[in-house]
């Protein structure tokens, strides 16, 4: 299995579960990764034959505009589905990083990481 890595994508949304997270929106910041076979595009160089990186960039960025929800988790099985309703249900990983979180006294970020369809083998 090969890997498209997507990395530091910057995200605004409106996630949190403070009022004025939801309102305002915040940053976070994504990184995921692709699992596919990219033999026949290496060969070929032919988009088709690959996932275009470009489509997973602007769908999320859109769904980041218009999702509004309280958590984190929430988040990211958004982009899960997002990124199967282009790709079909590759193995993905993502690690998603709330960039501020609004904790008092705290300057750190705060991130989860999942997998989908992704076996123990796979590995990271």
């Amino acid at each position: 299995m090969d890997l498209i890595h997507i990395r530091d994508l910057r995200l605004w949304a409106h996630v949190g579960v403070l009022d004025h997270e939801r309102r305002d929106g915040q940053w976070f910041q994504l990184d995921i990764s692709l699992g596919l076979d990219l033999s026949e595009s290496a060969r070929s160089d032919d988009l088709r034959a690959t996932a275009d990186y470009s489509l997973a960039v602007l769908a999320l960025q859109e769904l980041a505009r218009d999702l509004c929800c309280l958590t984190i988790e929430r988040f990211s099985e958004e982009i899960f589905e997002v990124l199967e309703r282009l790709y079909g249900p590759l193995p993905m990983h993502l690690v998603l990083q709330k960039c501020q979180p609004p904790i008092a006294g705290f300057t750190g970020a705060v991130a989860l990481e999942r997998r989908r369809n992704w076996s123990a083998e796979q590995g990271h």
